[in-house]
């Protein structure tokens, strides 16, 4: 099977969403992209507490509720059915729970092609981007920057702080058209009858 959903992982202002648009300009087929930022702003304003949905801590950090994490697997499970019914994926996550949340993501991707890319970056740098940005709650990249990675286990990893976002991105689609390229190899090279 070839390559049907990239999902990549890297702490807040890691540099994810510039590689994910440099990937979609390079790759060869249409991808789609979807990032875990675009679930929480389509959250209605009920669920932006602890409790139930998504809140933030005055140094940063991310607390999740019931009902976003209920949400969360739907929305998941919805671009899993997508990459099924032929669409390609790329989703832009960040795994809070380290390697909790690659367990939770991988059983609902079962059964597809998944291409694991791990994006770092060093917490000072990220912090900077932060800052820069100016749409973040300041601590949150510098706490994310290892927590994500915990236990994560990737097919790819890249580092924004050393490399530029189009380098990463040739990088994975380097990873991509390799396995992609293994697949239509094996499919063309047929095993002879055992007679």
């Amino acid at each position: 099977m070839a390559v049907q959903v990239i999902v990549i992982n890297g702490g807040s202002s890691s540099g994810k969403s510039g590689i994910v648009r440099c990937l979609k300009s390079i790759l060869p087929q249409p991808w789609l992209s979807f990032g875990v930022d675009t679930l929480v702003e389509a959250l209605p304003p009920t669920l932006s507490d602890a409790e139930s949905g998504v809140a933030y801590g005055a140094a940063g950090e991310v607390l999740l509720g019931g009902q976003f994490l209920e949400i969360e697997r739907a929305w998941t499970a919805g671009l899993a059915t997508m990459a099924r019914n032929g669409a390609r994926i790329i989703i832009d996550d960040v795994f809070l729970s380290g390697s909790a949340s690659q367990d939770r993501t991988r059983r609902l991707l079962d059964g597809l092609d998944v291409l694991w890319v791990g994006v770092h970056c060093d917490a000072r740098i990220a912090a900077g981007r932060e800052l820069a940005r100016g749409d973040r709650i300041a601590g949150m990249a510098a706490l994310q920057a290892e927590i994500v990675h915990r236990g994560v286990e990737y097919d790819i990893e890249v580092d924004t702080g050393r490399t530029e976002s189009i380098d990463c991105a040739e990088a994975i689609a380097a990873a991509v058209a390799l396995r992609d390229t293994a697949v239509a190899t094996v499919r063309r090279d047929p095993v002879a009858p055992p007679y």
